[in-house]
């Protein structure tokens, strides 16, 4: 299947495959195709949806994707037949794709589409006549009602058997015209009411200043929808794995293989999958607005800003969606046609504050300004423009280095307005979803298995002082044998398991400081003593690169405390924490510096995974955290010493 940009040529495949589709990248290619399977009598068809191109012979990579399918040059793709997709409103253009196509000499057939479309606008169309002249069977097909779907496949299987026969005639230059002449009829569709009611929207959503506010209305109501709907079956998820996790618990042995299946295994995937309803919420919503035209005249809108930066207005929105979860945000970045803007924009866009840090930052900014609520909400959106400003620089600055060359022109066909089709959205919101559960399934799984192993091993000895609080609550969960009062019993149960949890986090605490992630962080410690950090935190920063709601609960453990719901709460308790020399752990200099730590670094080896199955190569992705860790490293240090030089230290 091949036509232009825009000609429902995707919508048409999905109605023929659905879900037997999937997204392959054929070997050589960093252009996505689509592949899936129908079938038509007793015989299995099956169709490859080649990205939209204008035509075969330009120097673009969907370009050349099409021109070594249609050779037969990619391995696993050697097409028996060639399905050509035009748009009625506009023949012409589809027929001089067609006529390079045919000169291929390979079968052909045609699939009509926007039929309704151009009707709507008074042209008839004579196809049995287009058909004879073109000399290849042709249908009207229309994929979002699922018309045509039958005589589309019955033209494929009859296409084998023909050969066009109009290469002689094509040559002539006035060929194209004659043929849309002599196969549609009606009037001139210039000046109608739908044009005109067009070129209105057009000129709203395309303006300078209206154009840019609906375009940031548009987003944040999609912002806020992810988060909103998505709250719901994030939740589900986490109680549900969280529930898996308690059950092999409850039924297996104490052990490293119980530890592992539900720390390691489910725990670990458990903290990637959670984000699964935001990505499909994202993308759905994307490929509903994608299918009403509307997200072209966004990307017209935003170039304006965006080209000032290195980066296209199509950039817009994976670095928005990104604010959500990095995953979705990079994985949106292949609706970028040009490779080096794409590559630059999955470079940066984990600087922009996705929901992980979140945590991190309201547990620093209680700690900095626990007694006004005003500065600790500039500081709290000061976290998101330092992000954003990190990443438009950051693009500037590859954009002219590693990545410096020509920009593809951003220049747009402005599809027409139509209603989404709500099939094909969910169609794509599948298949993106099949494609994150199965990163998550494989390359995020190892990770989570090593940073787990890391953290098990080697085996701390468990301290004599949680040994004894053990004991204790032994003795007074024995004392209730002999008690018949409720409340009593009660308070005795409640004693019991206060003294276990002091018991458990001591021990916790020992695990970590003796385990492999503990002897790294230490042996850290050196690197991140300018930051003022001490062990305890090199120790909490370098485990929190599995994720980074790590962060909390691991230095609740190292300093002594339960970890707790309640953030005002854990803040008081850890702004009273010391350090051995007596000075306060989370002083002014040392909590402004992890704030900008945690805003800026990649400490998530999940967006590590993604960035390399996005780009292709691990290289990417080591630049990407080397790059971001040490602009991290060195604006914390910054803002540490300006803290200093201040005196609110």
């Amino acid at each position: 299947m091949v036509g232009n940009p825009n000609v429902g040529k995707t919508s048409l495949f999905n109605r023929l495959c659905g879900v037997r589709a999937k997204t392959a990248n054929f070997p050589g290619s960093t252009v996505e195709a689509r592949v899936g399977t129908c079938r038509s009598g007793g015989a299995e068809i099956e169709f490859v949806d080649l990205p939209g191109v204008y035509a075969i012979d330009l120097e673009l990579p969907e370009s050349k994707l099409c021109r070594d399918c249609l050779a037969g040059r990619l391995e696993g793709c050697m097409p028996e037949a060639l399905l050509v997709v035009v748009d009625a409103t506009n023949l012409a253009r589809g027929l001089r794709l067609f006529r390079s196509i045919a000169s291929t000499g390979r079968p052909l057939a045609v699939a009509v589409t926007m039929t309704d479309l151009a009707r709507t606008r008074g042209l008839s169309f004579d196809i049995a006549r287009l058909s004879a002249l073109l000399g290849v069977p042709c249908v009207e097909a229309n994929g979002r009602e699922g018309r045509g779907t039958d005589e589309v496949r019955a033209a494929v299987a009859s296409a084998r058997e023909a050969t066009p026969q109009l290469l002689a005639a094509s040559l002539d230059p006035k060929w194209i015209d004659d043929i849309v002449a002599a196969s549609i009829g009606g009037p001139n569709t210039l000046g109608t009411d739908t044009d005109r009611l067009t070129d209105r929207l057009d000129a709203a959503f395309t303006h300078p200043v209206l154009g840019g506010a609906v375009f940031l209305a548009a987003m944040a109501a999609i912002f806020v929808t992810i988060f909103w709907l998505a709250d719901i079956p994030m939740t589900l998820i986490e109680e549900g794995l969280g529930w898996v996790g308690g059950m092999v618990a409850a039924n297996m042995p104490e052990g490293d293989l119980t530890s592992l299946l539900v720390d390691g295994v489910i725990g670990g995937v458990a903290g990637t999958v959670v984000f699964l309803p935001q990505i499909c919420i994202l993308f759905f919503l994307l490929a509903l607005l994608e299918d009403t035209g509307y997200l072209a005249r966004a990307a017209f809108v935003m170039d304006r800003i965006m080209c000032r930066f290195g980066l296209p207005g199509t950039a817009f929105v994976p670095l928005l969606s990104s604010h959500a979860c990095a995953l979705p945000g990079i994985m949106s970045a292949r609706l970028i046609p040009d490779p080096r803007d794409r590559l630059a924009t999955i470079l940066v866009a984990p600087f922009m504050s996705c929901s992980a840090r979140v945590g991190v930052y309201v547990l620093l900014v209680t700690i900095l300004f626990p007694s006004s609520p005003l500065l600790a909400g500039l500081a709290f959106a000061g976290c998101y423009a330092l992000g954003a400003i990190a990443a438009l620089v950051t693009a500037a600055i590859f954009r002219r280095t590693i990545l410096r060359g020509p920009s593809r022109p951003m220049v747009l066909e402005l599809p027409p307005y139509r209603l989404p089709d709500v099939r094909g959205a969910l169609l794509t919101t599948f298949d993106r979803a099949l494609v994150f559960l199965k990163n998550a399934g494989t390359v995020i799984l190892a990770i989570c298995i090593v940073m787990w192993w890391l953290q098990a091993y080697p085996k701390a000895d468990t301290p004599a002082l949680a040994q004894e609080l053990e004991a204790r609550a032994a003795m007074v969960e024995a004392e209730t044998a002999v008690l018949s009062d409720t409340s009593s019993i009660e308070a005795k149960m409640a004693e019991s398991e206060a003294l276990r949890a002091e018991a458990e986090v001591i021990a916790a605490r020992a695990q970590q400081e003796q385990s492999f992630s503990g002897q790294i962080g230490r042996a850290l410690e050196p690197a991140f003593a300018p930051l003022g950090l001490d062990d305890r935190l090199t120790v909490a920063v370098m485990t929190s690169f599995l994720a980074r709601e790590v962060f909390r609960s691991t230095i609740t453990v190292l300093v002594g405390q339960g970890d707790s719901d309640d953030d005002t709460k854990v803040a008081d308790e850890l702004a009273q924490a010391t350090r051995a020399d007596g000075s306060r752990l989370f002083d002014p200099a040392t909590s402004t510096a992890l704030l900008v730590f945690y805003v800026l670094a990649l400490q998530c080896l999940p967006t590590l995974a993604v960035t390399r199955r996005e780009t292709g190569s691990w290289k990417w992705a080591a630049l990407q955290f080397v790059w971001m860790s040490s602009v991290a490293y060195l604006l914390a240090f910054a803002a540490r010493h300006i803290v200093l030089g201040f005196g609110l230290a």
